[in-house]
């Protein structure tokens, strides 16, 4: 591989903003992509996956560079410079990537790789708090899993076509795929591409969504006419499964406390044909009591860690907190007390996570179900996802039933 000096200075520029300034990963990568029009995919694929790839070993090749923040200009050069010699990529004669210990880099990679928390990158109170929840076979295999770079999966929207057509219809802009087993509207990109220019996309023939992230609307078992409430909407992937699910018959209720992300919901149901759906934002209490007892079916995917999906956001080891754990199982706990009574007596809800910890997942549920609110409900069934089985996303999701 040649190196091309604007695109290095561009990761070094991305990396900058991630690792100085804060920033979001994703958000930079769209910002330093913008510089110069006249980069082609491969030029965009290397800043995007270089920097993606420097950001999920941070703690490995800072520890192998000596390099620690704030992290000056030479500092992330020196990052770079580690993840060209584990590859094999042959180092330019650059003055600011000069003077390059290449043996020393390998030696100390060597060393580093015998504990966990270096060979895997991440921080000591993540790999404390993994072992801890998951024992240490489960964690190991786990955050290793958890740590290769995410396939491209879309899902085909059925409301619009069929998934052998939808195939067909990518390979002519020469996008192969493949089905997976055990998830009937998925299809894996063979190559990463960009999707989201193709006429397929625009017209709302598939989203973007991880295999894990699909198995959650048909574990609510929602069926056409019902009225079905999505809680804690977000951008919506989710919701617009659950309206292919229902065929656009019944009612489908996008909430969400943030009436931005619902916006961008809209502008997705639009392209993907639904229509029996609507958005509310849940500003005060009184969103909530006014559909006290109206739902037939009820997603409850609730705001966690994300520890189960840091293969596609990276920098989050970075920017989580474990102060940040506590407090969302409070949140947790907060929306299966209150959100539940939305459902009608015979109904069934799903609580789920982008999460593989036990105790935002089936301890959650337990404790709902062992108090007041929960008295009504009955547990039915759950699901473990882990990254290490699957191949995809980590996620968790449970399945209660309101008796009548």
């Amino acid at each position: 591989m040649r190196l091309h000096r604007n695109l290095v200075f561009a990761v070094i520029d991305a990396l900058n903003m991630i690792f100085n300034e804060g920033e979001y990963a994703d958000k930079v990568i769209e910002k330093v992509l913008r510089y110069d029009k006249r980069w082609g995919a491969r030029d965009r694929g290397f800043i995007a996956e270089t920097t993606y790839d420097i950001v999920r070993w941070k703690r490995l090749y800072t520890e192998i560079a000596e390099a620690h923040e704030p992290y000056t200009r030479p500092h992330l050069f020196r990052l770079f410079t580690v993840w060209c010699v584990l590859r094999g990529i042959r180092i330019p004669d650059w003055k600011q990537l000069e003077d390059t210990p290449e043996r020393r880099i390998k030696g100390r990679f060597d060393e580093l790789s015998k504990i966990r928390k270096f060979r895997e990158s991440i921080p000591d109170w993540m790999d404390e708090l993994g072992e801890k929840s998951l024992g240490d076979k489960r964690w190991t295999k786990e955050i290793a899993a958890l740590n290769q770079q995410a396939d491209v999966i879309l899902r085909t929207n059925i409301l619009k076509i069929q998934k052998e057509q939808l195939q067909a219809f990518l390979a002519k802009d020469e996008i192969e795929t493949e089905t997976l087993e055990g998830y009937p509207d998925a299809l894996r990109l063979k190559e990463r591409k960009n999707v989201f220019t193709t006429e397929a996309f625009k017209d709302g023939l598939f989203e973007v969504q991880d295999a894990s992230s699909q198995l959650v609307a048909p574990f609510l078992e929602v069926k056409p006419g019902q009225r079905v409430i999505d809680a804690c909407a977000g951008a919506g992937g989710k919701t617009l499964h659950l309206a292919s699910q229902m065929e656009n018959k019944g009612q489908l209720i996008a909430l969400d406390i943030y009436e931005s992300k619902l916006k961008k919901l809209k502008i997705r149901a639009r392209r993907n044909g639904i229509h029996n759906f609507e958005t509310r934002a849940i500003d005060s209490t009184k969103v909530i009591k006014k559909l006290h007892g109206s739902a037939d079916r009820l997603l409850l995917d609730a705001p966690c860690s994300g520890l189960g999906v840091l293969r596609r956001n990276p920098d989050s080891k970075w920017k989580l907190e474990p102060e940040f754990i506590d407090r969302i199982m409070g949140v947790q706990q907060d929306i299966l007390q209150n959100y539940s009574k939305m459902l009608k007596k015979g109904g069934q809800l799903v609580y789920a996570t982008c999460s593989i910890l036990p105790q935002e997942n089936t301890e959650q549920v337990k404790k709902f179900l062992a108090s007041e609110a929960g008295q009504e409900f009955e547990f039915v069934k759950e699901k473990n996802v882990y990254a290490s089985e699957s191949g995809f996303d980590g996620f968790y999701m449970a399945l209660l039933k309101k008796n009548n």
